[in-house]
């Protein structure tokens, strides 16, 4: 079988981290309300720089995660090895792709620019 390398999108990082951002937004703004603060709009820009620092300061490692499916397994960053005949279930969840194992052991494949993509092939080399 050849070897099948998914790489992070940028597309994909940065649209997820603009929806975690609209969501840290509207959540800060929220708590501030039920609370009775007059300031209601400084939870908006805390959201956002919130989300903003985050996404700056994780985004070399994020896109830097590379997944490999060859020689009967799916490999992944930091030593992750699932073999292939060891895989129970293969789902989408946004951008990112999850691996579940027979053990219950749990994977993400994160910002796919096409996750059903990295599904269909993860389920055919599994198959």
């Amino acid at each position: 079988m050849a070897e099948q390398r998914f790489t992070a999108d940028r597309t994909a990082y940065l649209r997820t981290n603009a929806w975690l951002a609209a969501l840290a937004m509207a959540g800060a703004m929220a708590l501030l309300w039920a609370m009775g603060n007059a300031h209601v709009w400084t939870g908006a820009v805390a959201g956002l720089a919130a989300i903003g620092v985050r996404g700056w300061y994780l985004a070399s490692e994020e896109l830097a995660a590379v997944w490999e499916v060859s020689d009967g397994a799916l490999t992944g960053p930091g030593g992750r090895r699932v073999p292939l005949n060891q895989i129970e279930t293969v789902r989408k969840m946004g951008s990112f792709v999850q691996v579940i194992t027979c053990g219950g052991d749990k994977h993400l494949i994160k910002y796919q620019a096409d996750p059903d993509a990295t599904v269909a092939a993860i389920r055919k080399a599994a198959a």
